[in-house]
């Protein structure tokens, strides 16, 4: 056998080597494939954040305590991808529209916001086929046109009211402060009680008042409210109406339904 030379091994060939660079490798593989894991989306995602609305309110939005709608999610969690909550519930389903009522006329109308409890009286057309308003001299009641659906029912209903009298303001003096949002509440003969939500509120010039915008009929149940606006003529009265636009959200009293 010849004899063991003196020299030492090579670095890289020591057994200690490989061990180390095995294990640099093993690492190097694991840290590798958790930011490929990552940088692929595999990973759990991150909870979405709340997004703002056009000032369309939620049929199920709660009420606040002067009985006005308020703002969605106010007070709520904000939902994730897939309709979960950033705690990982699932978040609560949109509540269904109400389902029209029957008729049964209107008796009370109340808007909360304005602090406003007036009773209705029924009302039809004039010789000229307009419709009439509830007696000029007292400002008290709003009038319901009794041609068309009662509160609740489908279709579209309307509710009148001076803004003012010869003895100063009236029921409807305040229904231009009214915005998106606000509820509207309509006392029925039967004891339920029809509430609507504020879509809009428009002025019209008189001369030129889009009766198929306010009139028409619609496919849910709906509200106006009319009243007068704009600038104030001794002899031809005030130049404008005030319009409330609003749709049926809820339904409160004896059996809540039809």
């Amino acid at each position: 056998m010849a004899p063991r030379s003196g020299s030492p091994r090579p670095l890289h060939r020591t057994r200690g080597y490989r061990l180390a660079r095995t294990a640099a490798l093993a690492v190097t593989l694991v840290v590798g494939g958790v930011w490929w894991s990552q940088d692929d989306g595999s990973v759990a995602p991150v909870a979405m954040g709340a997004t703002g609305t056009g000032g369309a309110v939620a049929p199920s939005a709660p009420t606040g305590a002067d009985g006005d709608k308020q703002a969605p999610g106010a007070g709520a969690k904000s939902p994730g991808p897939g309709g979960r909550s950033a705690r990982g519930g699932r978040a609560a389903p949109a509540a269904r529209p109400p389902v029209p009522l029957p008729p049964s006329r209107a008796i009370g109308l109340a808007i909360p916001y304005l602090s406003l409890k007036a009773p209705v009286v029924g009302l039809g057309l004039d010789p000229s086929h307009h419709l009439a308003t509830p007696p000029v001299d007292d400002p008290k009641p709003v009038g319901w046109y009794a041609g068309g659906p009662t509160p609740g029912e489908n279709g579209t209903a309307i509710a009148v009211g001076h803004r003012d009298t010869r003895t100063g303001p009236a029921v409807f003096a305040g229904l231009y402060a009214l915005k998106p949002g606000r509820l509207v509440e309509a006392r029925r003969a039967d004891g339920k009680v029809a509430v609507y939500t504020v879509d809009e509120v428009k002025k019209y010039d008189k001369a030129h008042f889009p009766n198929e915008e306010v009139y028409g009929r619609r496919n849910r149940p709906e509200l106006r409210l009319i009243t007068c606006g704009g600038k104030f003529d001794r002899k031809a009265g005030y130049e404008s109406n005030i319009v409330v636009f609003a749709h049926l959200t809820a339904v409160r009293g004896p059996g809540a339904g039809p």
